[in-house]
């Protein structure tokens, strides 16, 4: 398992390509408050809900103020598909080697139908105008963690 971030870490670089192949560079948004999630594959059952369910509540997380940038180790075209079908309105940067992903610590151990096996985990991440660590969710549930999430940030 990788170094787990906390609140007042620095961020660790992110520079990886979208689903449209432009490339986004974490410090290029420095002056703004972003909200970085992982998560372990598009398409599946959880990983489609959580990124429904952040496009479902992005005016909100906009109007107080946050981008939103979703991270997987799936390339740019099954990316640019997912952001399609689902109409997702915010970035989804593609991590194939997921070495973004142990930067931050989201990368490790999980049980999956009862295997242990490595591999992504789902985590959120707010990273505020200076660059630094807000707050770190690891292992996140996907049903109901925008909610929350959005709850905890209009606080």
């Amino acid at each position: 398992m990788t170094q787990q971030l906390r609140a007042g870490d620095p961020a660790p670089a992110l520079t990886l390509t979208d689903h449209e192949g432009r490339e986004v560079d974490l410090a290029g948004l420095r002056g703004r408050r972003v909200i970085v999630y992982f998560y372990p594959k598009a398409f599946t059952p959880g990983c489609t809900s959580e990124a429904c369910d952040f496009r479902d509540n992005l005016a909100s997380l906009e109007s107080l103020g946050y981008t939103v940038l979703g991270v997987s180790a799936d390339d740019e075209q099954t990316l640019a598909r997912f952001a399609e079908e689902h109409a997702l309105p915010y970035r989804l940067l593609s991590d194939p080697e997921s070495a973004t992903a142990r930067a931050w610590g989201a990368w490790g151990e999980k049980s999956v139908g009862g295997e242990t096996r490595v591999g992504p985990l789902r985590s959120t991440f707010v990273v505020d105008e200076q660059g630094r660590i807000a707050s770190a969710e690891y292992d996140v549930q996907a049903q109901g963690h925008v909610a929350r999430l959005r709850e905890q940030l209009a606080a």
